[in-house]
């Protein structure tokens, strides 16, 4: 048997606001141990038995990130990239996957769906369910779902209602799928003992979950097909979907799609010790306390203080005399809010975003593929970041209508373009871009680069630019 691991990771993690935003959002964001959940996903999905190849499905803006993270940190080199232009929720997302593995391995390869951003406390549990689910899925073509046996009366889940046992396993028949309840409906499930939570996890063969769609979703399994056929290899293990037929695909989930659909649907009661890190309340959750409940990262202080989480990205956080708080600090925000209204983080971004505020998108620090930059200042009619181009890459040939740029380098040697000019420039020299002239900056050498760049100009806005070739496809 042949198995497949298929990490989805999309979504913005609203509520982990002010760390995960649209831009590098929730998957990647690094936990106590220094790794981010979509590496510790792969990790987990790596210790699985019977496993040659992974995929992500994964937003083409992320690609670089995802690549820089699986690749050169975990070292899942046998990862492939499946890269969507937009979002278009589970059931596309699945629905594609399926189709390109089963195009790759064949129609009987058991894909096993995970989701970037849940932990699990669990492995060896997780593994002995992972592989109970994939028996049931080859013998009997089954779809099969996690479920998780809940510990409280959570209202954030939805529920699955198990019925008759299946022979041979330990997966049960699914009586219903249930929407997130109410406190006292929650309670009730919780009573009832044969109700789990629905963790948005699944196993099924390749072939099993197409024909699904063909039955249940036919619309949906047919834009897909000709997204697929359409696709491109965009890179070494990266398959960008095309994205005038992406378009048309639906907003739905494969729960609504296909999993309350069709007849064939398992779901094996689990205790692995999961967690979806879905609030700043769950991430508290994960950290050790001291005696008073407390739990910190980072640089912090806690005085007379109760059931507190701190978190602090580069300067002293203290806090006296408070109870049941998270505060979140980095270097363009923070974030102080009631443990038990940590939900609610995501009604703060929604009005950001109304708002039009560069922190609902973006932190101070951007990533790019070629390195990443961070604003140092910004005012009106001028902006100062920190540039750092990775050994071996390049910025677009670009221009911009609106400003001009000095740049000075700071460490390593800046191969330039400056209209006509091509120069070296080595730390402590420096060159002026002038507006609406083509410019772009390599690093052709092995070592980091670092330069400064000074932005003049009435609009200083990241739109302002204007590509003619680049080495990621943004031209």
């Amino acid at each position: 048997m042949q198995l497949l691991p298929v990490i989805l990771s999309g979504g913005t993690g609203t509520r982990l606001w002010p760390v995960s935003r649209e831009s590098m959002p929730k998957p990647f964001m690094k936990l106590a141990g220094g790794k981010s959940l979509l590496q510790l996903t792969s990790e987990r999905a790596w210790a699985l038995p019977n496993v040659s190849h992974t995929a992500v499905v994964t937003n083409m803006a992320y690609s670089y990130k995802t690549a820089e993270e699986l690749m050169d940190e975990t070292g899942a080199k046998q990862t492939s990239l499946l890269l969507e232009p937009v979002g278009r929720n589970t059931a596309p997302a699945v629905t594609l996957a399926a189709l390109w593995a089963q195009a790759k391995f064949g129609s009987d390869v058991v894909l096993v769906v995970l989701a970037a951003d849940h932990l699990i406390d669990k492995p060896a549990e997780f593994e002995d369910a992972v592989a109970d689910a994939a028996a049931l899925a080859q013998r009997e073509g089954r779809l099969v779902l996690f479920g998780i046996e809940p510990s409280s009366p959570e209202t954030g889940y939805g529920y699955i209602e198990w019925g008759s046992p299946i022979a041979r396993s330990r997966a049960h028949e699914v009586a219903r799928f249930v929407e997130k309840p109410t406190a006292e409906k929650a309670s009730e499930y919780l009573r009832a003992g044969n109700f789990v939570w629905n963790s948005g996890m699944f196993c099924f063969t390749a072939a099993a979950i197409l024909a699904a769609l063909e039955e249940h979703a036919p619309d949906l399994l047919r834009v897909a097909q000709r997204v697929a056929h359409r696709s491109a290899l965009h890179a070494e293990g990266q398959v960008l979907f095309d994205a005038q037929s992406f378009g048309e695909l639906p907003d739905i989930s494969i729960d609504y799609a296909v999993m309350e659909k069709a007849s064939n649907v398992a779901v094996i009661p689990c205790a692995f010790g999961w967690s979806d890190i879905g609030s700043w309340k769950a991430v508290a959750e994960t950290r050790e306390t001291d005696e008073a409940g407390n739990s910190t990262e980072g640089d912090t202080i806690l005085v007379n203080s109760r059931r507190t989480y701190l978190r602090s990205e580069d300067r002293l956080v203290a806090a006296v005399g408070v109870e049941d708080l998270v505060v979140i600090d980095t270097p363009d925000a923070v974030l102080v809010a009631h443990k038990d209204s940590s939900q609610q983080v995501k009604d703060i971004v929604a009005k950001l975003k109304r708002d039009g505020h560069i922190t609902a998108k973006e932190h101070l620090t951007v990533h790019r593929p070629w390195g990443k930059y961070t604003v140092l200042h910004d005012a009106p009619q001028f902006k100062v970041k920190r540039i750092e181009v990775s050994p071996g890459k390049k910025l677009s040939l670009q221009l911009h209508q609106k400003r001009s740029e000095h740049w000075v380098v700071v460490r390593g040697t800046a191969h330039v373009t400056v209209g006509e000019r091509v120069v070296d420039l080595a730390p402590n020299e420096s060159i002026y871009v002038p507006m609406q002239v083509k410019h772009r900056i390599e690093n052709a050498t092995d070592q980091p680069l670092t330069m400064v760049e000074v932005q003049c100009g009435d609009y200083l806005g990241e739109d302002d630019i204007v590509r003619f070739s680049d080495d990621f496809g943004r031209a």
